[in-house]
């Protein structure tokens, strides 16, 4: 399986690169799983004025992104909370495309500097990636108080992280496999 992470932040000095290290290196060490991180703050993608798939003149890697996408048997999004929502970066990213989330697993992982893990960023990806006809998984990865949380190289603090992640990892494989089982079978 190819799993790609977005990492949807592209302020400076944000705590979510911690996590989205974090959970590739769990990625990384499991059997038959391959991934990368897709870093919004890499791509710099400018303001969406029309989709990838109407554009003969897309900005720079765009269609490596896109195809990143749509070769996932799944796809995990990381990312912080903003003011009640998810980072208008992420948002931006995400416009560019459409066919290639269509019947897809995505995972999302929320962070925030306070006590509730991101939790209106999560509900609000929800309903976009709903909206794209991706599937959300049910499992969710919130954490909250990052800033204290993991190190610069995605350690975490606390060994808990490692076993509700790696939970919250089965549940998006086992999407990803199912939906990319169906997808194939379709056609």
């Amino acid at each position: 399986m190819y799993i790609p992470i977005i990492l949807g932040s592209v302020r400076r000095d944000r705590r979510s690169l911690r996590v989205a290290r974090f959970v590739r290196s769990l990625l990384e060490g499991r059997n038959g799983l391959e991934t990368e991180l897709l870093d919004l703050a890499e791509f710099d993608f400018p303001v969406m004025v029309e989709r990838l798939r109407l554009r003969d003149d897309p900005p720079a890697g765009l269609q490596q992104f896109a195809d990143a996408i749509a070769k996932g048997d799944a796809v995990l999004v990381v990312t912080p909370e903003y003011n009640g929502g998810y980072p208008g970066a992420l948002k931006n990213a995400l416009d560019y495309l459409l066919p290639e989330f269509r019947r897809k697993a995505v995972g999302i992982v929320t962070v925030s500097a306070g006590g509730f893990g991101g939790v209106n960023c999560l509900a609000q990806l929800r309903t976009v990636f709903l909206s794209m006809s991706a599937v959300p998984v049910p499992a969710r990865f919130p954490v909250s108080r990052v800033q204290n949380a993991f190190e610069e190289d995605g350690t975490p603090e606390d060994p808990k992280y490692a076993e509700r992640a790696d939970e919250f990892i089965d549940e998006v494989l086992w999407f990803g496999e199912a939906l990319r089982d169906r997808r194939a079978r379709d056609g």
